[in-house]
């Protein structure tokens, strides 16, 4: 019977980790395009790494 106990009371504490997991960030937009390239549109790199919003890509759009 303890070591009934013992396994149920180990799987319990094994679960209550699984259930703390934290969804990925999304990646950060490239700074600076590369030498000589022109710079991307707000809108291609939205698409590229997959964001609802180009807000982020674009300079001009800090508030």
């Amino acid at each position: 019977m303890k070591s009934f106990k013992f396994y149920l009371a180990t799987i319990i504490f094994s679960l209550s980790f699984v259930a703390c997991a934290v969804p990925p960030r999304p990646p950060k937009p490239p700074k600076h395009p590369r030498h000589g390239a022109k710079p991307m549109p707000p809108g291609q790199a939205k698409k590229i790494y997959g964001t609802k919003s180009a807000k982020p890509f674009a300079p001009g759009q800090n508030k």
